[in-house]
């Protein structure tokens, strides 16, 4: 797995150590002594991770990490501490500065590596849904607002076997409003986390002798489970049983004695991180859904009606409705606009109930409907387009207190070998015309002339 690497430390044998030992991996390397210089390097060059020293002059680590963290350019960034410091409360500090970890001096390089490809994962997953989000935003569509850093409410699944562990750790959580709950083996926790949704799973490496690596690997390859972050409990000497797990999907740990405030700042990352990607899947979610739907009458469009048609030619034929409402300008002249809105959003409706979930209708424009269908006999057709009629004339349509009959003409179309979407709907619309010269609010079925007319 290859990516940029910015390493920040004003140390330059450091610099060229680590630059030597990532590059020996194929990872592209940018190097910056100071913290002015990494900020300005990580806005220019957008590495995928930062190595950030926490001992610099002027500026230190903590200070640049606040910062890549609280711009939009740069907050998306895994930044991994590295320095001298053991003090536990120094670790803590840094996580709750917005590092994704801590790493102390001498860099095990195993460890190091493990990390790295572990924050990857997770970044290209953030990073493709961040820049779907983007163009969302580009084309117009509003993003949701960024979710609460608060973890007040977020579930958690804690599996570990000893009772002891199970209420230390759970009261530690509760501290930050983290509602747990506990699975003492691995075919428990399995089935609570298919049958709840969790913010977070906690999973202790002692668990059934080794069965919480497998469980987090399951984890991965389920759907439902995906996506939740993992968090390892271990003790000192299960350093090998961590660093598979990272390569199985695992996303943080801590270890034995747990520290409670290392715990709640790493369970604080996790959860917001997990929010944050689920805010920006609920973008992209959104934007995808707005992008075919007509805004007024909340049909499918017709961006999405053409390219379902063309689906339904490619997999062997397609049958088109098109409808017109009839006479619709002199609604909008009469009433005016919002009344003729609100009669379009009426007629959608009944057209909508009086259709099978399989097929589609949408508005294709202005006054005009269209129902695409898989491919069907004519006089099949032509019963659907009759119920689709009747639905909309054998009952006034009310506004208010206004009430107001209204009709509709169908154009239908059967496609024929080697059709495109632009013929079937050239060749419905001749139909509909059709329907419009003999006097409205009636069905017409394309004939071969029409076929002729609209291949011309």
């Amino acid at each position: 797995m290859t990516a940029r690497v910015l390493v920040v430390d004003d140390i330059a044998a450091n610099l060229k150590l680590l630059e030597a030992r990532l590059n020996a991996e194929y990872y592209e390397v940018a190097l910056a002594n100071s913290g002015p210089e990494a900020l300005r390097l990580a806005q220019s060059w957008s590495p995928d991770v930062i190595l950030l020293d926490v001992m610099m002059p002027g500026m230190d680590g903590y200070e640049v990490c606040r910062l890549l963290k609280g711009s939009p350019l740069t907050s998306y960034i895994p930044v991994v501490m590295i320095t001298a410091l053991v003090d536990q409360a120094e670790r803590v500090r840094g996580l709750e500065a917005g590092a994704d970890d801590f790493l102390s001096k001498p860099v095990d390089h195993a460890t190091l590596f493990a990390r790295l490809r572990a924050l990857l994962r997770t970044k290209q997953v953030l990073d493709a849904f961040r820049l779907r989000a983007e163009t969302a935003k580009d084309l117009g569509f509003e993003p949701m607002p960024d979710p609460s850093r608060s973890v007040t409410g977020a579930s958690a699944l804690l599996a570990t076997e000893d009772d002891g562990e199970a209420a230390s750790l759970a009261a530690i959580l509760a501290q930050d409003g983290i509602r747990v709950t506990r699975a003492p083996d691995a075919a428990t926790a399995w089935a609570r986390l298919l049958g709840d949704d969790f913010d977070l799973a906690v999973l202790s490496l002692w668990l059934d002798e080794g069965e919480g690596l497998r469980l987090a690997s399951r984890m991965r390859a389920q759907a439902s489970t995906r996506e939740v972050p993992v968090l390892l409990v271990a003790d000192v000497d299960q350093r090998n049983q961590v660093l598979r797990g990272f390569d199985l999907g695992a996303n943080d740990h801590v270890l034995r004695p747990v520290d409670a405030n290392e715990l709640r700042a790493r369970a604080r990352n996790q959860i917001r991180r997990k929010r944050y990607q689920e805010r920006l899947r609920g973008d992209l979610q959104r934007s995808l859904e707005l992008a075919v739907t007509d805004s007024l009458t909340g049909l499918r469009n017709r961006r999405y009606v053409t390219r379902h048609l063309e689906g339904l030619l490619r997999a062997g034929g397609a049958t088109m409705l098109l409808i017109d409402v009839d006479r619709f300008k002199t609604v909008n002249d009469t009433y005016g606009h919002g009344f003729g809105d609100a009669v379009l959003k009426e007629v959608a409706e009944r057209l909508r109930l009086h259709l099978r979930a399989v097929d589609v209708v949408a508005r294709f424009g202005g006054e005009e409907f269209v129902v695409a269908m898989s491919p069907q006999p004519p006089e099949d057709a032509t019963m659907v387009a009759e119920r689709l009629r009747l639905s909309i004339c054998e009952r006034p349509i009310r506004v208010g207190e206004r009430s107001l009959e209204v009709s509709i003409s169908i154009g239908v179309a059967v496609a024929v070998p080697e059709c495109t979407v632009d013929t079937l709907a050239g060749t419905a619309d001749l139909a509909l015309y059709r329907a419009k010269e003999k006097g409205r609010n009636r069905i017409e079925v394309a004939d071969g002339a029409d076929w002729a007319r609209a291949r011309a």
